[in-house]
């Protein structure tokens, strides 16, 4: 092991230790009570990255006692298993849903299980409370702990699993079946290798990133695939005060910076800071994708060109909103003289924005956040994981939509001839949806921050500048007096995590 890394493994180890909750658990977020999906993870972590198991180590003592007394690891939820196991995608599904059960089909169909060592078997002592090899996995496949249960898996899928496993495997391990698997696991690595390749080897996130680096290691260690996987992992990584931390996505550069751009713009301070506006200026133009990424229909995927990523370009993969929002900046920045922020971006790279920005626009005038809406609600139905709710679709969001009404607006202003009659029932229909979407209390739900709060800003953004006011809208005086009867003592506004997950 070198020393850069094993310098990143003991932060590591720093970090989760410290990250246990006062029961011995691990939580699956870091303000959340312990789960089973958290704790198995982070106890099976600490043991790979050499922790040992004795009567010094109380960390990982009490979090073994957690896991036993809720359970063992048998009733760990479905994307516990599939990382635990590793240690021994319909087209129509939200980009982050088919990216990380593409890998997760080709791990369980490979059978892969990582080399046996002592810490392995070690770990299948410590983590289930009977004997391994006498685990009734049939039964561990609907076992879930009502720690980790969000969305219940329905009797339907239960079943259907039952089903699949019974007679379809048997089945498709038969010849002449089993060249149809064959073909099947084919795809699926031509996807995850397309993948891979178009957003640099970084990934859509970082869960769908190490099952990828998994699956080409399963289909060759020694591979140029798997290689260009491990220096992109140190791109997730980041050291803080506690220890050593992975980000949830590799970044958020090109929101943050159209954000803060456009808290200049609003202050009138530019000219005062020319030097750093022009540099964030340089910056959003630069990380523009300017072009597609090859034969993505074949690939369930949409355009790019014009696009902005979250980050800075390079995983390749729009975000809607964020197109939006530096779309706004770049727009903003038009209007100001270039001596104080710098050349204004090409007139085609605008249109390339816009009509990229319109492919995303769902038939009813909403936004999704990263693709257009593909399927209906109903395929939550067949949702597997008992962790996480509505994954399955790319829903219209809140935020997502007025942040598309601001900038139609803004680019209608400075380009009224483009796309007019499109971007005007767009706007109308974008402005409907956020009005029908308010709660009773004036609030609205918001799905990308804790929430009601920061859904309601947007909500208001996205009305004002349509042109509803405090006089001619009661979504605005509703929104308002919500906003001033949660205000706190203190001037500010502050919310519970919980208040996602209950609405």
């Amino acid at each position: 092991m070198s020393y850069h890394l094993s310098i990143y493994v003991r932060y590591a180890a720093t970090s989760t230790t410290f990250r246990h909750n006062e029961d011995g658990g691990w939580s699956t977020h870091t303000l959340g009570p312990s789960s089973m999906f958290g704790s198995c993870v982070n106890y099976a972590t600490l043991r790979l990255l050499g922790e040992v198991l004795d009567e010094h180590n109380d960390g990982l003592s009490k979090g073994r006692a957690w896991i036993l007394s809720h359970g063992s690891a048998t009733v760990a939820p479905q994307w516990a298993k599939i990382y635990l196991s590793s240690f021994s995608f319909p087209g129509r599904f939200w980009c982050f849903c088919r990216m990380v059960y593409m890998p997760m089909s080709y791990i369980y169909a490979k059978r892969f299980i990582g080399p046996i060592t002592p810490t392995i078997l070690a770990l299948r002592e410590e983590l289930y409370d009977v004997p391994y090899n006498k685990i009734n996995w049939n039964n561990a496949r609907i076992s879930c702990c009502k720690d980790d249960i969000i969305y219940p898996p329905s009797w339907f899928q239960n079943i259907a699993m039952a089903s699949l496993h019974k007679f379809m495997e048997p089945l498709f391990n038969m010849w002449p079946m089993n060249k149809l698997r064959k073909r099947a696991l084919t795809n699926l690595m031509d996807h995850i290798h397309y993948e891979d390749e178009n957003s640099n080897y970084v990934g859509l996130c970082p869960i769908n990133k190490v099952l990828n680096m998994i699956c080409c290691w399963i289909e060759n260690p020694n591979s140029n695939a798997f290689r260009r996987h491990l220096p992109r992992i140190h791109d997730f990584l980041w050291l803080a005060e506690d220890g050593m931390k992975s980000k949830v996505y590799v970044g958020s550069q090109c929101w943050d910076t159209a954000l803060i751009v456009q808290a200049y713009c609003s202050t009138g301070l530019t000219q005062e800071f020319s030097e750093t506006i022009k540099k964030a200026h340089d910056f959003i133009k630069n990380a523009q994708v300017t072009k597609n990424c090859p034969n993505y229909k074949r690939y369930y995927r949409e355009r790019s060109k014009g696009s902005w990523t979250l980050s800075n370009g390079e995983n390749g993969w729009p975000i809607a909103d964020t197109l939006a929002e530096c779309l706004k900046a770049v727009l903003l920045l038009s209007k100001i003289p270039p001596t104080q922020v710098g050349d204004p971006i090409q007139e085609q790279r605008l249109y390339d924005a816009i009509d990229c920005l319109l492919s995303y626009v769902n038939k009813d005038g909403t936004l999704s956040s990263a693709e257009s809406k593909r399927t209906t609600p109903w395929v939550e139905f067949i949702n597997p994981s008992e962790s996480f709710r509505n994954i399955i679709v790319d829903y219209p969001y809140v935020e997502c939509t007025s942040s598309l009404i601001q900038a139609l607006i803004l680019f209608k202003g400075v380009h009224p001839g483009y796309r007019r009659e499109e971007i005007d029932r767009i706007i109308k229909n974008g402005v409907l949806f956020i009005e029908k979407k308010q709660k009773n209390d004036g609030s609205w739900y918001g799905s990308w921050a804790v929430c009601f709060t920061y859904a309601t800003f947007f909500a208001i953004k996205g009305l004002v500048a349509a042109g509803r006011t405090f006089q001619n809208s009661l979504s605005i005086r509703k929104a308002c007096n919500f906003l001033l009867s949660k205000q706190l003592s203190t001037g500010g506004w502050g919310e519970d995590y919980l208040g996602c997950q209950v609405e």
